[in-house]
């Protein structure tokens, strides 16, 4: 299933309960695609990033090579967004736009402003939003797969939600905008105001017009990209345990109504049926979740993975589990 899928797909998700392994999982996709001869960018939204402590490397906000196959041309770059500078750069051009558009002596409230937006509900969700979506963008135009390593569950739900509600929300602002142009356009006929320059595209109103078009058109890219099943998909990982099970069903779920295609199933850390009395009854309990799995979420294609011996660090080891998708 999950080669089949992302064979035809540009845009990969990959998401879950927290510690099911879902860097893991994206990981060894990412290699396994480079290895064939992509152009791959394996991208983690989760704050409590994992993907350079499994590649034994450092890795940021910018990309960096993980990976390069001299035989297909193959390349896998990584990024580990940061939210905090995403913050910093998305509150430093807010800042910059406000300080343009006010006067002076209004500067040190819009510094107030910003330094107590960054503590502020939703600032770190609408910023990480947006350079997910300006990684996209540069994705598609330099790579041929984009892989996204995602936060637990109940985080990435809401951030595939957000494109849509953030879409909204900008044609909204561009309609009071633009009713406010139309009012101040009214208020400088009233008092006489006819100078060209006051009313020229490249005044105030225009410029702030320009902005919030901006910002809508990439969450409205986000948003045909996520629910375009031609282009993106997104797979779920979970264990064979009770509580992956359902947080998983739930997931698809908000998924399917964000109109985000859910593809399939990875179910990672299968025990073996051949190591001993232990592993074989173990086996045998995550057997019947999996069989909870599929009456729960009927149609949905599964895959699998073992559980290896080992730590999985390094691109050795990485490749370990990639070889396991074939």
């Amino acid at each position: 299933m999950l080669l089949d899928l992302i064979e035809r797909r540009r845009v990969l998700f990959l998401g879950g309960k927290g510690g099911v392994g879902k860097t893991a999982t994206a990981s060894a996709v990412a290699l396994h695609q480079a290895a064939a001869g992509r152009r791959v960018l394996l991208v983690s939204t989760d704050p409590a990033h994992n993907l350079g402590h499994l590649w034994d490397q450092t890795v940021g906000d910018d990309p960096v090579e993980l990976y390069r196959s001299e035989d297909s041309g193959g390349v896998l770059r990584g990024i580990e967004i940061d939210p905090q500078r995403t913050i910093d750069e998305h509150l430093a051009e807010v800042g910059a736009n406000l300080r343009d558009f006010m006067p002076e002596h209004l500067h040190p409230q819009v510094a107030a402003h910003l330094k107590l937006s960054a503590q502020s509900p939703g600032t770190h969700e609408s910023a990480i939003l947006e350079r997910i979506a300006v990684l996209i963008e540069y994705g598609l135009d330099s790579h041929d797969l984009i892989v996204f390593d995602t936060a637990p569950s109940g985080h990435t739900a809401r951030l595939m939600a957000l494109p849509e509600i953030m879409s909204t929300w900008m044609s909204g602002l561009l309609t009071r905008r633009s009713k406010a142009e139309r009012f101040g356009a009214a208020v400088r006929v009233l008092d006489g105001e006819d100078d060209p320059a006051k009313t020229s595209p490249s005044n105030r109103d225009q410029r702030i017009r320009q902005v919030l078009t901006r910002r809508k058109a990439r969450f409205e890219m986000m948003r045909e990209v996520l629910s375009d099943p031609k282009t993106c998909s997104f797979v779920i990982v979970l264990t064979p345990e009770r509580l992956p099970v359902l947080e998983s069903v739930a997931l698809c779920a908000q998924l399917r109504e964000a109109g985000v295609e859910v593809g399939g199933l990875v179910v990672n850390r299968l025990s073996p049926t051949d190591a001993g009395e232990y592993l074989a009854q173990r086996r045998a309990q995550e057997q019947r979740h999996l069989d909870s799995l599929s009456e729960l979420m009927p149609g949905v294609p599964v895959d699998r993975l073992p559980l290896l011996t080992g730590d999985l660090v390094g691109p050795a080891a990485i490749q370990r589990l990639a070889n396991e998708l074939r």
